[in-house]
């Protein structure tokens, strides 16, 4: 199925289903996909098997002066953000310089537009890093995947690097003390001749133990809404995601759907 890559290193704003209106922001390079995860569902597509030429990645002092652009021209349109997103064509952590980056962001919002949030949707899977942490410690949505409770799972759907090990990922979870937003994507479907199913009883009840154990401030639940790079895959009806949602909240945790 086709997918896209965002080409530009600030994109939008666009209306986000979770986060309102959305600037935002690609760390990586703006003609193909680089990430620790190649998700059987993410819109971008797959990244490279092989790649002809070295990645190049923008520099801070180029996402600081496109984002200072970006936001002055929405400023002086009236047209302001609710949320500055970090996204884009991948894994925005990986970037080297993204502890600096967030602070220019910080000081580029608190002066221009300071009542926008500031968001980044990851994969959790750079948080062995201090200065990662340190980063999205400093964002309002600091927004980590966690896509099952079952490592076997995870593989199949994210395709993480061999080295993938879901308990790290999980005691790095904790660690944030609640300041961590669980996003977790509901499917169905096949892939490689294998039945992939994150929403059956066994799967929820693995799920719950986890986030029960990381305590997160907020959990968003969604299902497919673009094109995906495998086929076979399926969508879960509204119905079944508030199903899954009414179980989260009877843990005592605020849930959001997107259906």
């Amino acid at each position: 199925m086709a997918t896209f890559l965002f080409d530009q290193i600030i994109f939008g704003p666009v209306k986000s289903r979770r986060l309102g209106v959305s600037l935002g922001v690609n760390l990586l390079p703006t003609d193909s996909k680089v990430c620790s995860f190649d998700c059987i569902y993410c819109e971008c597509g797959w990244n490279p098997k092989k790649r002809e030429k070295k990645v190049i990645l923008p520099t801070r002092s180029e996402v600081r002066q496109k984002m200072e652009e970006k936001l002055t021209q929405m400023v002086l349109e009236g047209n302001l953000p609710d949320v500055i997103t970090f996204a884009g064509n991948g894994e925005p952590t990986l970037h080297p310089e993204f502890n600096g980056i967030i602070d220019d962001t910080i000081e580029l919002r608190n002066r221009l537009t300071p009542r926008a949030r500031i968001a980044v949707l990851s994969n959790a899977t750079m948080l062995h890093k201090p200065d990662v942490v340190s980063a999205l410690l400093k964002v309002e949505d600091n927004i980590q995947k966690l896509d099952s409770g079952f490592e076997e799972t995870i593989r199949k759907m994210d395709c993480p690097a061999s080295n993938f090990k879901l308990v790290d990922v999980v005691s790095n979870l904790k660690s944030f003390n609640g300041q961590v937003i669980i996003q977790t994507m509901f499917l169905r479907g096949t892939y490689k001749g294998e039945i992939i199913d994150n929403s059956t009883k066994e799967e929820i009840i693995a799920w719950l133990k986890l986030i029960a154990e990381i305590k997160p401030s907020q959990v968003m639940i969604y299902t497919i809404d673009r094109d995906t790079p495998a086929s076979g895959l399926e969508k879960l009806k509204i119905e079944e995601l508030q199903q899954i949602a009414d179980q989260v909240s009877a843990l005592g945790f605020h849930v959001q759907v997107s259906g």
